[in-house]
């Protein structure tokens, strides 16, 4: 005879052949009698709610606690150690028992935060890089002042947003295309639906195939809930701006007596931007590092009243907005410059909507049905200066020029001139960008036979976006209203001559000054309207078995062998289709984005526990995972991770694994459209006297091109017009991983857990652009001339019309580090407990290889200060909090140490320029929370001393916005109140 428990509230005797069943929970006192009992595992969807249940944060009604008390004390007598499945691994795992470096982050860390999505929180970490981008960020991590698609990107290590995988619930997420680039975007997930957060800080592709060599980022969230909630959130700068609102509520029920249940969660958010004239740190953004002694440049050379230049450098002008004539100018100077900090956005405006469900039905311990439905509605705008215009871009095939002809009017000088014009007439721009993103998801898990466990699931998900601009300037509009006509039209370098019949024969064009103010009938004819659309689509089919007693070791002291293994087939399409006016009446820039591929996977996962409750072994466990990945695209590959896990004692464990990584390239890597964009950089013939022992070289390559670098002034001074695209000749990556340290959870110090880690990532045949100012540098020394093949012909004022970076095998990574986590709850009394937590993280090394084979560049403690990312050698986020009954204080420590200034070449030598590296920064934050009945309010200060992000030349905002985005903001307040029902 024995009792058998089942999976809802019944108990079952068992005499003989026959059962007697007793429906409740009356009979929970007899089961200590019986010697014999055998418990039956809960569904896994059951199983999964109760891991969840510590740290949801999510309270129920009284009913509901009473219920899952009752169940609590029937099952408790009987449990064993709860072993739960954790990213890295399909198998279930016990509390570190796991060779993977893995950080947990709880619900309730992240909503002590000021955090508005789990991408702004996720950038506290100090494994977070800073080549991803935040929902709030305008300035992209490219560094240019040129708006951004309003994404949120994660990158970890440093190693960029492509290499890093995003699962929800384990399961891949669909990416959203902005522009030409593409990745998960973080802000489409609700903050107040996660339950947790596991960030495995080790490569994952033997596991989870492409994407993962730098880690994972597994986001879980609530399920199978039987309460409701409200939460209403508000913030705002001590500035007044800023300002934050946030909504959100849920709803779980049970039916068919706890058989099934549904979940459903909504949210509305909502962000200000800040504007970069309101940061007195900021308003006045420095164009370049300023040699000592030099005064800095503020403000764009491309004014607001017409630049005349002449191609021969003969005269550098700028009209009086007198109309012109020989006394309507005057010789360019530092004051004509316009300020475009005015105008611009140093965060996004942000708009969401997001709504989702999910269900489950337990038809029997075999067949458990589950499904997932996720929404997502998202607006973003950024606000930038007037259209500064000069030229047309490539594909298109106007003159890349804008030039005013000798025959003009207007022109007093007799010969063809090149104009500079920042369009404020027509008005600031102001990028927009829509997305919506949906994604559904079923399928059925449950028990084979004997411990033989399965999921299959199948996964479809879109995305859609349209992004669009206002005040866009029609070039050929443009053009028609000066009487411009290329002699030789088709090509963009093309002789131009004076006929004002192209304007007669064109509706609604009137002839132009350029040196006076335009009519409204002329503005209306030149403004122009941008709209761009984009779509993602992702199909991934999973199916994996898996069983953790497979076979007892057949020796004292041995463990169960333990097995998972899995097929997946996804596919994936994408494409991003600009404007057709772009490449024509816009003046070109950008190209059509469009691709996909298949891969159809197998992968395996081994646990041999050597050894268990042994002397000088608790545990001694090997792990084994491989996969095998067949591309459409690129064919097969291999992958496998091995680790060992070994726990001396209960205070101690050791572990390490090693493996290889993949990494085939995305679809805007193979196949994305040519735009674009203005990146920061000097034109070598601009600043040849600072090249050193090289200058020489520089000199004589610029005069060559018939420059003469004493009288040459870069026109556009600050930015080089670049050209980024795809590239279908790219091999993928592959790379090796591995990782040591020691776990410490000593006894005779209860609730204290300490880590210490090694990690090393080699990343060969790296995918990647190289930063402009290398490839221009490397060409004018003289030190890499197979990089000149990427700059472009000069115009006729000497000026560079275009360098070409599109994606390419740039060569190799290798960067290494040690990771310090450190957890310990006191308790300091009854109803007393003080909590410490610590992440700290030193890179060793950072070292890259900007061509295959080439020279090494060591980029560890360097900050890309034109490009507003960096790798600082330290960083470390710390928290404290006192838990009183139902009062809490958090107080939370950021640090990132200083980096030395570095432009992709050469580091900026502290002996000529004002700037050349800043110093290591703290913020501080502090959150109070109190819980009442069915209430809890949450009140915080985020950057307490309102400390300014450091200083650095980048062009555009006097910080690297990637970095510092917290700082960005200044000091921030917040209130919460939420309530459960």
């Amino acid at each position: 005879m024995f009792i058998k428990i089942t999976a809802g509230k019944s108990i079952v005797f068992i005499f003989s052949h026959h059962k007697y069943f007793v429906s409740g929970i009356g009979f929970i006192a007899i089961i200590p009698l019986f010697a014999e009992a055998k418990t039956v595992p809960a569904a896994p969807h059951k199983q999964a709610a109760v891991a969840q249940a510590a740290t949801s944060g999510i309270t129920t009604t009284r009913s509901a606690q009473a219920t899952r008390a009752r169940k609590a004390a029937l099952t408790a007598p009987l449990s064993r150690t709860e072993n739960v499945v954790v990213v890295g691994s399909a198998l279930r795992n016990a509390a570190n028992q796991n060779a993977n470096p893995v950080q947990t982050v709880t619900a309730q860390q992240i909503q002590e935060t000021s955090a508005s999505t789990i991408s702004d929180y996720l950038q506290r970490l100090p494994s977070i890089g800073s080549q991803g981008s935040g929902s709030t960020s305008t300035i992209s991590s490219a560094g240019m002042p040129n708006g951004t698609n309003g994404l949120s990107c994660a990158d970890l290590r440093n190693l960029g947003q492509s290499r890093v995988l995003v699962l929800v619930d384990g399961k891949r997420m669909v990416p959203t295309m902005g522009g030409v680039a593409s990745c998960v975007d973080l802000s489409s997930i609700p903050i107040d639906q996660i339950a947790s957060v596991e960030i495995l800080k080790d490569g994952g592709s033997e596991l989870y195939g492409a994407d993962a060599v730098s880690g994972v980022i597994n986001i879980k969230l609530k399920h199978n809930l039987t309460t409701g909630g409200l939460t209403i959130r508000g913030g705002i700068t001590d500035q007044g701006d800023g300002d934050t609102g946030k909504i959100s509520g849920y709803k779980g029920f049970n039916f068919d007596h706890g058989r099934g249940n549904i979940t459903v969660f909504g949210q509305y958010l909502t962000n200000s931007p800040i504007m970069t004239r309101n940061r007195s740190w900021s308003r006045d953004p420095w164009l370049s590092d300023a040699l000592i002694g030099q005064t800095p440049v503020h403000g764009s050379s491309i004014t607001a009243a017409t630049r005349v230049i002449d191609p021969n450098g003969n005269f550098d002008l700028v009209s009086n907005n007198t109309g012109g004539g020989t006394s309507g100018f005057h010789d360019f100077g530092n004051s004509d410059r316009f300020q475009y900090g005015n105008e611009q956005q140093l965060t996004n405006y942000l708009q969401e909507s997001n709504l989702s469900g999910d269900a489950h039905y337990d038809i029997n311990e075999h067949i458990s049905l589950y499904s997932s439905v996720q929404y997502t509605h998202k607006t973003t705008s950024q606000n930038m200066a007037a259209w500064p215009e000069t030229g047309s871009s490539y594909p298109s095939t106007e003159p890349s020029q804008l030039m005013l002809p000798a025959g003009s009017p207007y022109n007093i000088w007799g010969e063809d001139v090149d104009l500079y014009k920042r369009m404020q007439d027509i008005g600031d721009r102001n990028y927009k960008q829509a997305f919506d993103t949906w994604q559904v998801m079923g399928g059925a898990r449950g028990r084979i036979v004997g411990d033989w466990n399965y999921d299959a699931s199948m996964t479809y998900g879109e995305s859609r976006a349209t992004m669009a601009v206002d005040n866009q300037i029609n070039y050929t509009h443009l053009l028609d209203s000066l009487g411009v006509r290329q002699l030789n039209p088709g090509n963009p370098l093309s002789a131009i001559t004076y006929d004002p019949s192209v304007c007669q024969a064109s509706k609604g064009c009137s002839l132009i000054n350029p040196f006076g103010a335009l009519s409204s009938s002329q503005r209306e004819y030149i403004a122009d309207y941008q709209t761009d659309h984009a779509t993602y689509q992702m199909r991934d089919f999973n199916l994996r078995v898996d069983n953790n007693h497979l076979a007892h070791l057949p020796y004292k002291y041995g463990g169960d062998f333990a097995l998972a293994g899995g097929l997946e087939h996804r596919s994936e399409q994408a494409s991003y289709v600009p404007d057709p006016m772009v490449n024509s009446d816009l003046g070109g820039g950008e190209e059509y984005t469009g691709g996909g591929y298949g891969v159809t996977s197998v992968y395996l996962e081994g646990k041999l526990p050597l050894l268990h409750n042994a002397p000088f072994a608790r545990d001694l466990t090997v792990d084994a995972q491989g996969r095998w990945d067949n591309y459409s695209t690129f064919g097969s590959t291999e992958n496998w991770k091995a680790s060992l896990n070994w726990a001396p004692t209960r205070d101690i464990r050791f572990r390490g694994t090693l493996g290889t990584s993949f990494r085939a390239p995305s679809v805007s890597e193979l196949y994305g459209g040519a735009s674009m964009s203005y990146n920061s950089g000097n034109d070598p013939c601009a600043q040849a006297g600072t090249y050193g022992g090289l200058s020489a070289n520089v000199v004589a390559h610029c005069m060559k091109e018939g420059i003469n670098p004493g009288k040459f002034v870069q026109a556009d001074a600050s930015e080089i017009p670049t050209l980024a695209g795809g590239n279908t000749k790219l091999q993928p990556e592959i790379g090796r991983t591995y990782t040591f340290g020691v776990v410490l959870t000593p006894r005779w110090i209860r609730g204290l857990e300490a880590s210490v880690e090694y990690w090393h990532y080699t990343v060969q045949h790296e995918i990647g652009t190289l930063p402009i100012q290398y490839i221009v540098d490397s060409c004018y020394t003289g030190t890499a001339t197979n990089y000149c093949s990427l700059i472009n012909a000069r115009n006729s004022a000497g000026q560079l019309t275009q360098v070409d970076d599109p994606y390419q095998n740039i060569g190799e990574l290798r960067t290494s580090g040690i990771d310090f986590d450190l957890n310990y709850t006191l308790r300091l009394g009854a109803s007393d407990r003080l909590m410490l937590n610590n992440n700290f993280q030193q890179v060793i090394s950072y070292m890259q290889q900007n061509t295959p084979g080439g020279a090494w560049f060591n980029y560890d403690g360097r900050l890309f200060y034109q490009g507003g990312y960096g790798n600082p050698r330290v960083r470390d986020y710390a928290t404290v909090t006192w838990a009183h009954d139902n009062f809490r204080l958090t107080y939370m420590m950021n640090y990132t140490g200083g980096m030395h200034f570095t432009d992709g070449t050469n580091d900026v030598s502290c002996k000529v320029y004002s700037y050349c590296k800043v110093p290591g920064i703290f913020s501080h934050d502090v959150t109070v929370s109190y819980r009442t009945g069915r209430w809890n309010f949450l009140g915080g200060v985020n950057n307490i001393l309102n400390k300014a992000p450091p200083f650095v030349p980048d062009g555009s905002s006097n910080t690297a916005s990637g970095l510092y985005s917290s700082d960005i903001i200044g000091r921030y307040v917040f209130l919460q109140a939420r309530a459960d029902f």
